[in-house]
């Protein structure tokens, strides 16, 4: 009883302190390129992301277990760069960037949730099924299985997500804390707490060292079984069909645990926070515009499926005018 009361007290404490986010505020000149550059990413990630869910749900073609799992890969990514960019857009162009504890834990909470993780692994599964398993790929991987899977990494990520927040609500802060980033992320915010962070930190480390390794097994140990399953095919032409397949899930891999793999190997010192905030600002901002246009720009059945979704529009249109 009494360690309840303590944290709430420590909870209603930390509720009323404020949080500045100092993003690229030593750079007054670039603030306005910042702007527009952002922004622009900001719209090409929202129409990418949601016009490649619009597409995936209205063409008949892309109705398999890949493309449900792409357009929750586009859901995830429109939601996180929501969740990050347009208060990395205001506080580029107002002098009070401060944003509340509630505001910052809600940022937190959204930005852990680590479902991307998980959901390229499973679309590392399905790749492994489609190239080893061609005959039995509609059987294997069925629509009740696609659904349960992508329900397990989104309730994955939330609990993961959950354990990351109660810890953070453990640290005591006081009085107002500037926080070296555009983003509440939780390396920022336990360098501005106000007691010794070690067991905090080394419990989220070692959470999130786990779903990182543990995603990665599950992708090479896919492609190392898709790579074999491709050597011993007979015909170049068969070897050719498979690799596309593959090409821009790997691309999208690449990128998205590069950039992890990247921000936990910047050292936590005063000389390292700009590479921390450039690696923060790819990862929240600019990885989510990325993956819609890897997946669409090579990808001949998302390009004949918006040919087919602009020519209808156009033929309703006409109708409309000559009616």
């Amino acid at each position: 009883m009494e360690k309840n009361n303590s944290f709430l007290n420590q909870a209603n404490q930390s509720a009323e302190v404020a949080f500045i986010l100092l993003g690229f505020s030593e750079y007054p000149q670039l603030q306005l390129p910042l702007f527009l550059v952002f922004l622009t990413i900001y719209t090409v990630t929202v129409l990418g992301n949601l016009g490649m869910i619009l597409i995936i749900k209205s063409s008949s073609r892309l109705r398999t277990p890949m493309y449900f799992f792409l357009s929750h890969l586009s859901f995830v990514d429109f939601c996180y760069s929501t969740v990050v960019t347009p208060k990395l857009l205001e506080n580029l162009i107002v002098e009070d960037r401060s944003i509340s504890f509630t505001g910052c834990l809600m940022q937190f909470f959204f930005v852990c949730i680590e479902t991307e993780t998980f959901l390229l692994a499973v679309m590392a599964c399905d790749r492994f099924v489609a190239v080893c398993n061609p005959l039995l790929c509609t059987v294997v991987m069925s629509q009740r299985l696609s659904f349960v899977l992508v329900i397990a990494t989104y309730s994955w990520g939330i609990a993961c997500s959950l354990k990351y927040t109660l810890l953070f609500l453990t640290l005591p802060f006081c009085g107002t804390k500037f926080i070296n980033n555009c983003v509440c992320e939780h390396a920022a915010i336990v360098a501005v707490s106000c007691s010794d962070p070690y067991i905090n930190q080394e419990i989220t480390l070692a959470s999130a060292t786990f779903n990182e390794a543990s995603s990665l097994m599950i992708i090479l140990t896919s492609y190392v079984c898709i790579f074999i399953t491709v050597l011993k095919m007979p015909s170049a032409g068969g070897r050719h069909r498979a690799f596309p397949t593959c090409a821009s899930h790997l691309t999208a891999i690449t990128i998205f645990h590069g950039s992890v793999l990247f921000l936990y190997c910047v050292p936590n010192s005063r000389s390292s926070w700009l590479m921390l905030k450039v690696g923060s600002v790819f990862y929240a901002v600019v990885i989510p515009m990325l993956n819609p246009l890897i997946y669409s720009l090579r990808n001949k059945d998302v390009k004949a499926a918006v040919r087919k979704l602009i020519n209808t529009n156009l033929v309703c249109q006409l109708m409309i005018n000559v009616k």
